[in-house]
């Protein structure tokens, strides 16, 4: 009978009495705590739901918006498995069938609601909410015959339901209360399935609940938030248990107008990471503060910078305390700097605005760290640039491009070894959708991340390079109400 113990589950199995490492996949040495809700959105209209919902019928009060996408295409790489050599195996094509039914429903928007001309009374309260389901099918087409044989049971379904009140909106005092829950799906690099038919991946889902109290008096132009915010992430295969954990977060943000169109920000929070089995992945207490500005320079350019400190605060490892080793922190600048070109002028004068508008170009940076589940942290260093494009309500265009280093501190735990490293890390994704309807449009998704790395971890049937990149290309249509 095989042992199950806590080393399994961070990459390591027992079999006959000896360790043997497992291959630790590049995907998971870099998977991060950051908000799992955009993390697991592969389509563009369920990120931002601007684009999700089309004219909807009203049921009494409420506006209702189904709909359903089938994509086809390629994906490279499903596994992230690495280059020539990696001893995971060679990358594995395959054609991928995804197919999308989704829901949303909400309180009458301004456009529904009666004009005529008169003025409307302030809800109390307003409420909106969705539910999406994405299934996944695969025929592989190249790759090694042991990695295509395992492409054919990766099928698999993710999804995300969500839900947001906001109490007294557009009055001194407010408040929001939202909640989620959602399924992420994550191959590990072999795509190994068990003898039960359970598929040995680090799939997962991902509950969080938060709410926030606001005030805002003076016509708008000092606004103040305090807010709480709970993350779950829960391990669905035994192996991985040890890095189910919780994650608190406690903020503070505010905004001041000093001109019609410029606004100081404030944003400070603090959270606690904690795992459930302390053993394998300590936790951490990540403190950020932040200073900066937002603001519409003229209709059509605006600027955003926000800069401040961050401090993780991590837990010793057992290797750490026993050795008298330092603990893997970080201690550093963060921040955001863009510049935003407007297509067609803002008519707001609310810098907060500038967010809305749908047609712009945006160039930026961003510096920040994230909770690493091999390891304590590891910092992203990323220049970007973003067009998103929407005319006359019927062609839409989102490019978002991006690169920037990965730098990694030293790992110490009873496990694993290893060295500062910094890696290279690529990404680009393109999406345009032409609506023949109001309520039908066909589209097309290219998506491409590589990381570009000459390091690797040590296993027993080789070197796990933590190089990969992946290619994904779809067409498809929608139907949207």
């Amino acid at each position: 009978m095989k042992k199950r113990g806590l080393v399994q589950r961070l990459g390591l199995r027992i079999a006959s009495g000896v360790l043997r490492p497992k291959p630790l996949a590049a995907a998971l040495a870099l998977a991060t705590l950051a908000p799992a809700t955009a993390a697991g959105q592969d389509q563009p209209w369920l990120a931002d739901r601007r684009f999700t919902v089309g004219p909807g019928y009203r049921v009494g009060d409420y506006e209702l918006h189904p709909g359903v996408a089938v994509e086809f295409g390629y994906d490279s790489n499903f596994f992230l498995r690495g280059s020539e050599n990696d001893a995971p195996g060679d990358p594995v094509g395959a054609m991928r069938l995804r197919v999308t039914p989704s829901f949303s429903f909400s309180t009458l928007g301004p456009q529904r609601k009666g004009g005529g001309g008169t003025t409307q009374a302030l809800p109390t309260a307003e409420f909106s909410g969705g539910l999406s389901l994405t299934y996944n099918e695969f025929f592989p087409v190249s790759g090694p015959a042991e990695g295509k044989e395992r492409m054919w049971d990766q099928r698999n379904v993710s999804g995300l339901f969500d839900v947001r009140l906001n109490i007294l909106p557009s009055r001194p005092w407010s408040g929001t209360i939202s909640a989620s829950v959602g399924r992420l799906i994550q191959a590990t690099q072999e795509g190994v399935v068990r003898e039960d038919s359970v598929s040995e991946s680090y799939n997962r889902f991902t509950p969080t609940v938060g709410a926030e109290l606001a005030w805002n008096p003076n016509g708008g132009l000092l606004d103040w938030r305090l807010g709480y915010n709970f993350a779950g992430t829960v391990f669905e295969v035994a192996d991985f248990k040890g890095l189910t954990n919780i994650h608190h977060t406690f903020q503070t943000r505010g905004r001041w107008r000093f001109l019609p169109r410029s606004a100081l920000l404030y944003d400070a929070r603090i959270g606690i990471i904690h795992y459930l089995d302390a053993d394998e992945k300590t936790g951490s207490t990540p403190l950020r503060v932040q200073l900066g500005y937002n603001g519409l320079i003229t209709k059509n350019f605006g600027a955003l910078l926000m800069a401040g400190w961050g401090a993780s605060f991590y837990d010793p490892t057992a290797k750490e305390a026993a050795a008298g080793l330092p603990v893997q922190d970080f201690d550093s600048l963060i921040g955001q700097a863009e510049i935003r070109y407007f297509l067609t002028p803002n008519p707001s004068s609310d810098p907060q605005a500038a967010s809305m508008t749908l047609s712009s170009v945006s160039l930026g940076f961003t510096r920040d760290f994230y909770d690493s589940y091999v390891g304590s942290f590891f910092e992203r260093d990323r220049g970007y640039l973003k067009l998103t494009y929407f005319f006359g309500g019927r062609f839409v265009v989102i490019v978002d491009a991006g690169a920037g280093a990965l730098v990694n501190p030293a790992i110490n735990t009873t496990r694993i070894t290893k060295n500062p490293w910094t890696d290279v890390r690529i990404d680009a994704s393109g999406f345009a959708e032409y609506r023949f309807k109001d309520a039908f449009g066909i589209n097309t998704t290219l998506r491409y991340n590589t990381r570009i790395s000459d390091d690797w971890f040590d296993i027993p049937e080789g070197r796990d390079y933590l190089q990969w990149q992946q290619f994904e290309a779809y067409l498809g249509a929608r139907w949207l109400m």
